[in-house]
């Protein structure tokens, strides 16, 4: 039997709504008016950073929840994954939602597999409809991957700076404007990159094969799409995989942006650009489809990637394997 990479679904998959809530720097970039709610300090008023992380996809959930009118009694299945250990903040989310939850992680990526298995959920007839979500936080995170930020460790040009934010998606057959066409499942690829400072590099080279592998098994080329965008390569990744792309003969420099270069501006203090499960999300939840909605995009390839390491292996001196997942969006005119 031969193995598919790409889903197409079967059944019209719509987006009905989504919710963005981000942190302080992030309201503060280019795209900062277009997300739902931001937060003024990193704590919330809350008790640690996890709460305020908690806090954080608890109030996407209800702006996505609130624009389809939807009640959370209403929803057949939540997906939900962050970066904390035991994807705690989904967890500990779920635990009021009192709704059937599955727990996902893909790293960084987590947005797009949350979206491709709620699709596919969906168009196999195994629910109505798919809540997803994800958050991430600058704190929470840099205390677990690499040092408390009171900590005040120097760090290199190559580090990327985690997303504090969280975006929810919720997705069923009933029509909208934004469809779901297609998701490519992305295999782990590792090139024996083992700085945890450095994930643009480690990441770059499975987004790269990602994006062959939809364009061939859906025999497209990279024009078809107005935009390809990547979850968070940063400055460092985005030359490299539009490289390594290059060899293979496939050009995606003239509509290729990446999101961690996009929800910050040049002279904001993030090194490299953004990371984290969040980035991709609220970039995409909120300002891509913006702009999609409006007729700026028509059709847009979103590619999100992981760096699947954690602190123990990388004590361990062990190399960084990443994966990227791929989901094709269409803006539909319905007659």
């Amino acid at each position: 039997m031969n193995r598919v990479n790409t889903w197409t679904f079967q059944n019209d998959i719509y987006v009905q709504a989504t919710g963005t809530v981000v942190g302080p720097l992030e309201s503060q970039g280019p795209i900062g008016d277009a997300f739902d709610e931001s937060l003024d300090d990193l704590h919330d008023n809350k008790k640690s950073w996890e709460e305020a992380e908690r806090t954080m996809m608890e109030k996407a959930i209800a702006h996505c929840l609130r624009k389809d009118e939807t009640s959370m009694k209403e929803v057949n299945v939540f997906l939900t994954g962050d970066l904390i250990n035991q994807n705690v903040i989904g967890s500990y989310t779920a635990r009021d939602l009192n709704v059937p939850t599955l727990g996902i992680f893909g790293a960084c990526s987590t947005s797009v597999e949350g979206i491709s298995i709620g699709a596919a959920l969906v168009d196999g007839g195994f629910v109505s409809n798919a809540l997803t979500a994800v958050s991430s936080h600058n704190a929470t995170a840099e205390r677990q991957y690499r040092y408390p930020t009171e900590y005040g460790s120097q760090k290199p040009s190559s580090a990327t700076f985690t997303v504090t934010g969280s975006g929810a998606l919720f997705l069923s057959r009933q029509k909208s404007d934004l469809r779901i066409e297609s998701s490519t499942i992305g295999r782990v690829v590792d090139f024996d990159r083992s700085d945890p400072w450095d994930l643009g590099s480690a990441m770059a080279p499975a987004a790269a094969d990602t994006i062959k592998t939809h364009l061939e098994d859906k025999g497209r080329s990279p024009e078809y799409y107005d935009l390809i965008v990547t979850g968070d390569l940063s400055s460092v990744g985005t030359p490299l995989v539009r490289e390594l792309l290059k060899e293979d003969g496939i050009d995606i420099t003239e509509n290729h942006r990446d999101c961690g270069l996009w929800i910050y501006s040049k002279d904001q203090p993030v090194f490299s650009g953004g990371s984290g499960c969040a980035c991709s999300a609220v970039v995409t939840y909120g300002h891509i489809f913006e702009q999609m909605m409006s007729g700026v995009y028509e059709r847009v390839l979103l590619v999100a990637t992981g760096a699947l390491m954690n602190p123990l292996m990388i004590q361990q001196k062990e190399s960084i394997p990443s994966v990227a997942h791929a989901v094709a969006f269409e803006r539909v005119k319905h007659e």
